[in-house]
C-alpha cells in the first residue's frame, strides 16, 4: 500500500499561486468541492489526520461510502498511486501552506502569517513547494 504522508515537512504555496492571503475555498454548486472538503477536515482537526487520512476521507465522502465499505475501499484506493497534498488546490490556488508534523499529521498555515514564515525558514523542517498549476 502506497502512502502520501510526509514527516516534518512544510508544503509551501505554489510559485504561481494567484493569492497573497489565504482564502477559504468556496463550497461549490450542489456537492462540496475537493478543496472545500479538504479545508473543512484539516481546519476543524489540525494535527489529527495524516495526508492519507484526508485524501481517503474526501474520496469516501464524495462517493458516499458507508463505514463498513471504507476499510476495503481504503486498501483499494492506496493500491494505486495517489497524488499527495502538494497537488491539492489548497496550496496551489487558495494560499494555504500544509505542515506535516513529526507523526505525519497535517495542519493548514495561511500564507503571509508569522507561522508560515517561521515554518518556511525552519532548517529542521523539510521544505516542498506545491505543484504549479501551469507549466512554464
Amino acid at each position: 500500500m502506497g502512502s502520501t504522508n510526509y514527516i516534518d515537512t512544510f508544503i509551501q504555496v505554489a510559485e504561481d499561486c494567484p493569492v497573497t492571503t489565504a482564502d477559504q475555498p468556496p463550497l461549490g454548486n450542489g456537492s462540496p468541492t475537493i478543496a472545500a472538503l479538504q479545508f473543512a477536515l484539516i481546519a476543524e482537526h489540525p494535527y489529527e489526520f495524516t495526508s492519507d487520512d484526508v485524501l481517503f476521507d474526501v474520496h469516501a465522502t464524495r462517493r458516499s461510502l458507508d463505514a463498513e465499505e471504507r476499510p476495503a475501499a481504503r486498501e483499494a484506493f492506496f493500491a494505486r498511486s495517489q497524488a499527495c497534498l502538494r497537488a491539492s488546490p489548497l496550496p496551489k490556488k487558495y494560499g494555504w501552506g500544509i505542515h506535516h508534523d513529526a507523526e505525519g499529521r497535517v495542519a493548514l498555515v495561511p500564507v503571509g502569517s508569522a507561522q508560515y514564515q517561521a515554518l518556511a525558514a525552519d532548517p529542521h523542517v523539510q521544505q516542498r513547494r506545491a505543484m504549479r498549476s501551469r507549466r512554464g
